[in-house]
């Protein structure tokens, strides 16, 4: 590897020293450059050893050498070409015998300098030039000629499998058949099945589309070709198309392979939209990929896998059977696929024997698997900051804060008006969720900021349901109202703090109106569905409902606000006292957790009897010098495995026998 690199520079140094060459020929840094008069004035003094007359028609150079101090120095000089300068030099020469004197003619060069001044630099240029042609052919260094090659990454010995991928056990299931295919395509052959040329991967972001991809080229033991869709594009015409046939090209070389595109919809969009009808480079290049999975002959060991979470805006062509003819849906995991996943995730972690992965994946609803894995690093660096070397469920429950809101910005103070308000604000919210059954359940409290937010309410759902009722919509809502209704209850006041809280509630209306058919309008769609994904798309279209449909829409819109706002503020009315107890508990702690808001609900102080017990023995024996008494673990007496009884009647009458038959053999 190292002699290819060090032969690759050999053309360069040969350029550089004949450059070197040509430009040092002729000169001598120790050669005397004599003037005219000068040379007049020491060229009888001077012992000349050697001399060189080159004559031309106005002026003779000459160069040769002399003695001085024993040491022969090169010189030059150039004078007029007169007669009298003629007799002269060749005088002056003459007289020394050991002069050896050369007469040339300046028109007639040597052969060698003619052909190193005149051919030479021409054949340099054109060795240069076929140097780095073919080089380019080659595929080597030369990255400026590359455009139309593909920029797909071959990997090869994938080291992730199905154990690496949790939480999407149903998905592992739809790729089976590809790994079946991929390992034995005679089986299908035989049958008369078409294995399908592409798999669509649809979900949001960080669900494990490309780690499952990957997991499949893993267990089928085959190539995996890795790009992006954005790598097709280019500012040079034609050199996404060209990019798609290289690839496709290298994918049948190395046939039975994966070719995985992700991020599809950065090419894939659907073609003639916008307001310009579309970009034609981009619709150049999904012409082409179209082109190529037809071409693909049936079974021909070519997978393709494509990701996006964005499937909307793909071209109908591109989804059509023959093409990307089954999708699956990466969605974000369950409770369990949570858990799951933060197993995957912990194997290489030091986390200490307090910590419940069960809780953990409880609390963490919504999160994807890029989410949990970012948790579990976020507590690990926790641990490391403050030195420890165990990662504790104090770092882990930072971790959870960190991700959803950011870090706790604890320099930012808040003023002693700001804090009260802020307080009854999250304790309304937690007031809410303890009170209303459908809400969800209050995991944490805190007053801390973080982010953009003053203070939070870390709210799990009491269960995780598929497909949630008009009910719980309400109950949502309502808890969302929590925090502006206890506001204008305690406060007669209302502040910008309730801003996101509201945003959300809207959203939620909006859709029970719009999408779901949850209001007095009916089972009736008012969303196209769809949306406008970019400028230009059903543009001048017009909405789908007139202008008294979209009053009526208005309307039902305030009035779930409404009502949920009208229920909130009766369940804070009737828990006044719980409210200001929460709150004032949160004034002093700053965050309270679910289990010390259940000790304030049922003992009106943030600790219960038990932990009271606990903590005053405690102390009485720290008191005493003594440590505190410890339960004696009764250990049950280890019993001896009984020794087998022997019948030695039976063995005496079985060795007799084989003896017997020893003898009898």
């Amino acid at each position: 590897m190292n002699n290819k690199k060090y032969i690759s520079f050999l053309p360069y140094i040969l350029v550089l020293g004949i450059m070197l060459l040509l430009i040092s020929y002729g000169t001598d840094s120790s050669t005397k450059n004599f003037n005219y008069n000068e040379f007049l004035t020491q060229a009888e003094s001077l012992t000349f050893t050697r001399a060189e007359m080159s004559m031309g028609t106005t002026v003779i150079d000459v160069t040769g050498s002399y003695k001085e101090d024993g040491k022969d120095v090169n010189f030059t000089v150039r004078v007029p070409n007169t007669e009298e300068n003629v007799k002269y030099l060749t005088d002056i020469f003459k007289e020394n015998k050991d002069t050896n004197l050369t007469v040339s003619d300046p028109n007639k060069e040597s052969l060698l300098m003619t052909f190193l001044l005149n051919v030479f630099p021409f054949l340099l240029i054109a060795g240069i030039a076929f140097f780095m042609f073919s080089k380019m052919n080659a595929g080597g260094n030369a990255k400026a000629f590359e455009f139309s090659k593909s920029r797909a990454k071959m990997e090869g010995n994938i080291k992730v499998r199905f154990k690496d991928v949790a939480g999407c056990d149903e998905e592992k299931e739809e790729v089976k058949e590809i790994i079946d295919y991929l390992k034995d395509p005679k089986r299908f052959t035989d049958m008369g099945a078409r294995i399908p040329k592409g798999m669509l991967m649809v979900g949001p972001p960080g669900t494990g589309k490309t780690l499952l991809a990957k997991a499949v080229a893993g267990e089928a033991d085959v190539p995996f070709f890795s790009i992006s869709g954005s790598d097709f594009v280019e500012m040079f015409v034609g050199t996404g198309a060209s990019r798609v046939r290289d690839m496709f090209k290298k994918a049948q070389q190395a046939a039975p392979c994966i070719v995985f595109i992700d991020e599809i919809d950065a090419v894939g969009r659907q073609r003639g939209a916008g307001m310009g009808g579309g970009n034609d480079e981009r619709e150049q290049t999904l012409n082409q990929l179209l082109v190529e999975m037809d071409g693909m002959g049936e079974n021909k060991g070519i997978v393709i896998i494509a990701a996006t979470n964005r499937p909307d805006v793909l071209d109908p062509a591109l989804l059509r059977s023959g093409r990307f003819d089954r999708q699956i849906t990466v969605n974000l995991p369950d409770k369990r696929g949570r858990y799951e996943i933060l197993k995957v995730h912990a194997r290489n972690k030091k986390l200490s024997p307090e910590i419940n992965l069960e809780s953990l994946a409880k609390r963490t609803p919504g999160f994807s698997g890029a989410d949990l894995e970012n948790v579990l690093n976020e507590g690990a660096i926790l641990a490391v900051r403050d030195k420890r070397k165990m990662i504790t469920m104090e770092d882990l429950d930072e971790a959870i804060d960190r991700v959803m809101m950011g870090p706790a910005k604890k320099s930012k103070k808040y003023t002693e008006k700001e804090k009260r308000l802020v307080a009854f604000h999250e304790a309304g919210h937690a007031v809410i969720g303890l009170k209303l059954e459908d809400a969800d359940k209050v995991e944490k409290v805190t007053i801390i900021p973080r982010g953009e937010a003053g203070g939070y309410n870390l709210m799990t759902p009491r269960e995780e349901k598929m497909f949630p009722t008009k009910a719980d919509f309400m109950s949502q809502i309502t808890g969302l109202m929590g925090g502006r209704v206890a506001e204008e209850v305690m406060f007669d006041e209302v502040s910008a703090g309730a801003s996101n809280d509201i945003q959300k509630a809207t959203k939620i209306a909006k859709a029970m109106v719009r999408s779901w058919g949850m209001s007095s309008l009916g089972p009736i769609q008012y969303d196209d569905g769809t949306g406008n994904v970019f400028l230009g798309r059903d543009y001048g279209s017009g909405s789908n409902y007139s202008g008294e449909i979209a009053f009526e829409i208005d309307k039902e819109i305030r009035k779930i606000i409404n009502e949920c706002h009208a229920r909130a503020t009766k369940i804070i009315e009737e828990n006044k006292e719980l409210l200001t107890l929460i709150a004032e508990n949160l004034i002093e702690e700053e965050t309270i957790t679910s289990e010390q808001i259940d000790n304030l609900v049922k003992y009106g102080k943030l600790t219960s009897p038990e932990d009271d017990e606990r903590a005053e023995q405690a102390k009485e024996a720290a008191a005493n010098g003594t440590t505190q008494p410890q339960e004696e673990v009764k250990q049950e007496p280890v019993q001896e495995p009984k020794k087998p009884e022997i019948d030695f009647d039976a063995a005496l009458k079985e060795l007799t026998k084989k003896d017997v038959d020893d003898q009898n053999n």
